[in-house]
């Protein structure tokens, strides 16, 4: 066998044919021959370099336009700005939300209901949202409308929610501010003014401003939370004896954590209250209290699962 090594390059090219099972069975009696070290080139280029930029866009691409993510909860008590709606019993909620890659999503979320906030019908709230996400920054802005309604209840209790919420990081803490303001409406409206003549058809708004964190334990499962809001409306009671802002103005707060033992299974717990005297609740009672009589605004903890997707 007769071979001419040209270059080291050369070499390396002869050992990579040699090395190949097509030509390991015809290397017997076979003469190779390389002749120039162009010819060396060739073969060396053989295996492209990759395209970084190229390999990302395919990567984009394939990125679906529309996701589409939801979760299913059951919570010992549910609170709305500090006030239970279930009667300080358990009640079991679920949601959906579908959005599309340029930031506009729609989404669905209802729950069970028990004495205050229950409208007849079907005893459940159910909400209607649609909004948009976009960077500010180094943050997000989330803004858009929720419609809450309840299913087969009395239609002048649904109302319609504007609200924005900014949200970052500032090191390991994440921050997220919002305003939601629900312009003058029926359902919002101190039809039973506290001390004063009932007033059907009044017309009130509501604004409702809220700040959260969260911080996530390094190398464990557990982010700690906290929340403070403060609401702003109807002092009295709405066109169904109840209200968004039982006694007017008042501030909810909670602070607690969530466990997340595997992807998708969220363990939650949270100490709620209100800083709703028992004074300013006895204005609207019986309706501001449990079947038993116990304030719906009063501390407590809240114990919640969640399956999300």
């Amino acid at each position: 066998m007769n071979i001419r090594f040209v270059s080291a390059a050369s070499a390396v090219a002869l050992m990579a044919c040699l090395s190949a099972p097509a030509f390991a069975a015809e290397s017997e009696g076979a003469e190779i021959t390389v002749t120039t070290e162009t010819e060396d080139a060739v073969a060396l280029r053989a295996i492209e370099p990759i395209d970084l930029e190229k390999a990302n866009r395919a990567e984009e691409e394939e990125t679906p336009a529309i996701t589409i993510s939801g979760a299913a909860t059951l919570t010992s008590d549910y609170r709305f700005r500090g006030v239970s709606q279930s009667d300080e019993g358990m009640a079991v909620q679920g949601g959906i939300t579908i959005s599309h890659e340029s930031g506009l999503y729609v989404g669905a979320w209802g729950s069970n209901l028990s004495g205050w906030g229950t409208f007849g019908g079907a005893n459940m709230e159910l909400d209607l949202i649609a909004g948009f996400k976009l960077p500010v920054g180094e943050g997000t802005l989330d803004t858009g409308v929720t419609w809450y309604m309840y299913p087969s209840g009395a239609s002048e209790t649904d109302f319609a929610e504007l609200y924005a919420k900014l949200s970052g990081t500032v090191g390991p803490i994440g921050l997220t501010g919002t305003v939601a303001y629900a312009p003058q409406q029926q359902a919002l409206g101190n039809w039973f003014p506290v001390g004063a003549p009932a007033d059907p058809g009044d017309k009130e708004d509501n604004l409702y401003l809220a700040g959260d964190a969260t911080y996530a334990l390094a190398e464990t499962p557990l982010t700690l939370k906290a929340h403070i809001g403060y609401s702003d409306g109807n002092p009295g009671l709405g066109p169904n004896g109840t209200s968004v802002a039982p006694t007017g103005t008042y501030f909810d707060w909670s602070i607690g954590a969530d466990l997340v033992p595997t992807s998708g299974l969220t363990l939650s717990v949270a100490y709620v209250d209100t800083d709703i005297s028992e004074a300013e609740a006895n204005l609207i009672r019986p309706n501001f209290a449990t079947l038993d009589g116990n304030s719906i605004s009063d501390a407590t903890v809240v114990f919640s699962i969640t399956a999300s997707f």
